[in-house]
């Protein structure tokens, strides 16, 4: 996961904790993880053709995963040992990716993974501009946490994964000096 540093100025990772998705030769690619929309997930399941629903779970929170095709939507999930979802790649031994619907669908109706991140949007770098960003002091990198992204609010996940490095963000100078 990333952890944007006190002297991000974009305004779409300002104190923002990005998973990271996929990160190779082209690029890479991930959702913020702890940045609610506006959105409500009860909102989203009419354009999907989705009803009869399960009204507890159509609260699930939908994030604002990043500013890159912010109409489309991504979820990544648990996997089930007994059910694959149409189009779900996994991105670790723990946790899926995917586009489609289905998996929103089964959410809806109780039959989903025991966990899951709706998002719309994704961050996403072209080549070598990770790596530039994280030489330049842009980001922290910090371990993947289950806890941190399906069982915290939204709202405490950036603390919570800077805590996890033993680190006071808030304490870390956004300026550098030379003597």
């Amino acid at each position: 996961m990333l952890i944007s540093m006190p002297q991000m100025e974009d305004e779409n990772f300002v104190r923002s904790l990005v998973y990271i998705c996929e990160h190779n030769e082209k690029g890479a690619m991930g959702l913020v993880i702890n940045r609610a929309n506006n959105i409500e997930f009860i909102d989203i399941l009419p354009q999907l053709n989705i009803s009869d629903l399960n009204v507890t779970d159509a609260e699930q929170i939908i994030f604002a995963g990043g500013p890159v095709q912010p109409e489309h939507g991504f979820v990544l999930h648990t996997p089930l040992s007994n059910k694959e979802w149409t189009s779900s790649i996994r991105v670790s031994e723990d946790l899926c990716l995917t586009t489609s619907s289905d998996v929103i669908d089964d959410i809806a109706h109780s039959a989903g993974p025991e966990h899951s991140l709706i998002a719309l949007g994704y961050a996403g770098w072209g080549p070598g501009q990770l790596e530039q960003e994280l030489a330049d002091n842009a980001w922290l990198c910090c371990p993947f946490d289950a806890d941190i992204m399906f069982n915290m609010a939204p709202e405490d996940r950036f603390q919570a994964a800077t805590d996890s490095l033993g680190i006071d963000i808030n304490l870390i100078s956004t300026k550098i000096g030379h003597g």
